[in-house]
């Protein structure tokens, strides 16, 4: 994809009316950035935290509803265990930082994941930070932490299954609806845009169920070097789309020239 250098006019030219309610991320690049600056892998962990807070703050501005970051994948337990005690600290002290300046933001904080698995003190500090700011009503800031797509489909079969055996839900009952409900993410709406950064074109097994119709935006950049004229590119380039949902170009039109 070729990547378009932007200004405060492209921030200002963005329609205030298209932008995407829900923007996922997949914060990739940090230990390749590092080492390229001749550092450890933990310095680019930590500085993909100030990314966070960069874009976190501009998409707060332009009045995105819902930020999903794939903050640490289940896959992700199985790094060096010093890498993993480093990012689990690393997390949680810079949602604590951060957290007098998401409430006076009016950032809500939320987490989707097998949390469970999680260090207890972990838990706990960020359990804290979204009681802190539960009574924000701007945008939501929702951390994908010991997460993964397949565990989450799996949990979701499993509380359907439950229901079934208990009576509550009839085998013809089951819907995408009814599976929608079922996920981590039932309190969102579907992405409108995945964004990867760090040059790698999958998915990484992540929001598999929600992504069935959402833009992918990916770029060379890793993620300590995403910058606000990024974030904007990337909502630019979903502007410039026409989404169909399976239907025609000129049923979108006639749609649009309607409302």
């Amino acid at each position: 994809m070729n990547e378009i250098q932007h200004t405060d006019s492209a921030f200002k030219a963005l329609d205030r009316n298209r932008i995407p309610q829900h923007v996922a991320i997949i914060m990739d690049g940090n230990g390749r950035w590092a080492k390229e600056q001749g550092h450890e892998r933990s310095y680019g962990h930590e500085n993909g935290v100030n990314t966070v807070r960069e874009i976190t703050e501009v998409a707060s501005e332009l009045g995105v509803k819902f930020l999903t970051l794939y903050t640490f994948s289940t896959e992700n337990w199985n790094r060096p265990q010093q890498e993993v005690d480093l990012l689990m600290h690393l997390v949680v002290t810079a949602i604590e930082q951060q957290t007098p300046d998401l409430i006076r933001n009016n950032v809500r904080l939320t987490v989707i994941g097998d949390t469970a698995r999680m260090p207890q003190f972990a838990r706990e500090r960020l359990e804290r930070c979204m009681a802190d700011t539960a009574s924000c009503s701007g945008l939501t800031l929702c951390l994908a932490l010991s997460y993964s797509s397949r565990w989450e489909i799996v949990e979701a079969c499993r509380r359907i299954a439950t229901q079934v055996a208990e009576g509550q839900v009839r085998p013809a009952d089951i819907d995408e609806r009814l599976v929608s409900a079922s996920m981590a993410t039932a309190a969102m709406p579907d992405p409108d845009l995945l964004i990867r950064t760090g040059g790698d074109l999958r998915v990484s097994n992540y929001l598999l169920w929600q992504i069935a119709y959402s833009e992918l935006y990916f770029t060379d950049k890793y993620w300590p070097a995403f910058t606000r004229d990024d974030f904007v590119a990337a909502l630019a380039d979903f502007q410039s789309r026409e989404r169909r949902f399976g239907k025609t170009s000129e049923q979108v039109r006639g749609q649009q020239h309607n409302q």
